[in-house]
């Protein structure tokens, strides 16, 4: 990102670096779903935790991506940061199934004011620069800076928590607070493009032209469905029944943390590799070779389960595939959403996304009953569902024109 030095993105790219950074630390994340099953929740409330996460999205999403359209980036990852906060304070004193939905909720709410609105920063930013082809890239710079953090945050987390007590847990969350403090101190040096900095439209007016992007380019919704059928279950749902897979097979908690730390490392160099990934395939085919990975790691963590080498080839396979994906959609939904409304509009694709959550967790929490085989079998048939949804792309300068002209 050397020829961006100077810029406008090159300033918000490298201030948002630094808050993914920040952001993305959890000294908590190797040892989640123990913490959650040490303080006396089942596997099906966990899944009902995810299912308040994402009832938390789809009430938030809209409202927040106007939010973010009319009174800039900058007041929206403040709000979203301080919720962030707000959660962790929650998690702090949870020890019972409300508090921990009632964190979720909160926890999901303060991501809806970054959803959309980095992209949209990012992308607005490239624009005025003059290098808005850079999206996948600059996506990935930042992406990578969480993958850096994480190394770090899992190796201590899983190393120090590695009896389960409560005291080492309460520490962590401690930490990560004082780590989302930093974070809030650098949203405030993010710059604003000047081309929306006036942009005072009306909401609801917001919201149809939101509609009218995704209405005038059906492929961006089913690109974002193939996005999500993937995501959702090898991503989010396997995230959450990684570790008790690991300790089944018969790796010491400690041990977890390193796991977490090469996945960590494999994301970030896949993430800087963007750039030469999508110069050497086609985004499509990225797309479609990724979502077929998932499918193949999930299976295999289902049906040879008892293999410790099997279980960690398939978490890190999950990981690559879940690092290279997002930033390649980033840069093609981007092209396909004018500037004006493109943080509603992202925000009217996460609510399909939250619908989905809701769908998806509620069924699977249903065979979660019957063991973590089902769970996953049952998610590689999803992650197959959106996999085969095609991707195909669209000429960008028929959608903007069409949604940026005048209502009659």
């Amino acid at each position: 990102m050397k020829q961006l030095k100077g810029t406008l993105a090159g300033h918000n790219i490298g201030i948002m670096y630094w808050i993914h950074f920040f952001g993305a630390i959890s000294f908590l994340a190797p040892v989640l779903t123990l913490f959650y099953t040490e303080r006396g929740l089942t596997a099906s409330q966990i899944l009902i935790v995810l299912m308040f996460w994402s009832g938390a999205v789809l009430i938030g999403e809209v409202p927040t991506g106007i939010f973010a359209d009319r009174f800039g980036a900058k007041v929206s990852f403040l709000t979203g940061t301080i919720l962030k906060m707000i959660s962790l304070v929650i998690l702090l004193f949870a020890y019972e199934p409300w508090m921990f939905f009632l964190y979720s909720f909160v926890n999901g709410l303060s991501v809806t004011f970054f959803s959309g609105a980095d992209e949209a920063l990012i992308y607005d930013s490239l624009k005025e620069s003059g290098h808005e082809n850079q999206m996948d890239q600059a996506m990935g710079h930042i992406q990578a800076a969480g993958f850096i953090s994480m190394i770090f945050a899992v190796l201590f987390g899983a190393y120090f928590a590695k009896d389960l007590q409560n005291e080492q847990f309460i520490l962590l969350i401690i930490m990560g607070l004082l780590f989302y403090l930093v974070e809030l101190f650098l949203v405030l040096k993010v710059k604003q493009p000047t081309q929306l900095t006036s942009y005072r439209e009306n909401p609801f007016t917001q919201v149809k032209s939101g509609m009218k992007v995704i209405k005038d380019a059906p492929q961006l919704l089913m690109m974002f469905l193939n996005v999500s059928l993937v995501f959702i279950p090898a991503g989010v749902v396997y995230e959450y029944f990684d570790q008790p897979l690991m300790l089944e097979a018969g790796l010491p908690v400690y041990l977890i943390g390193i796991m977490y730390a090469i996945a960590s490392l494999i994301g970030y160099v896949a993430s800087n590799s963007i750039g030469w990934l999508t110069r050497t395939f086609s985004r499509i085919l990225l797309m479609n070779i990724t979502g077929a990975l998932a499918v193949v790691g999930l299976l295999l963590s289902a049906l040879v389960s008892h293999s410790l080498l099997v279980i960690l080839g398939a978490f890190l396979l999950l990981r690559f595939v879940k690092a290279v994906r997002y930033p390649i959609y980033s840069q093609l939904s981007n092209d396909l959403i004018p500037s004006n409304v493109r943080a509603t509009t992202l925000s009217l694709l996460s609510i399909i996304d939250s619908v989905l959550d809701l769908v998806v967790f509620g069924a699977i929490s249903i065979v979660a009953i019957s063991g973590y085989n089902n769970v996953l079998i049952g998610s590689a048939i999803i992650v197959l569902i959106g996999t085969l949804l095609p991707i195909r792309k669209v000429e960008k300068d028929i959608v903007i024109e069409s949604a940026e002209q005048p209502s009659i």
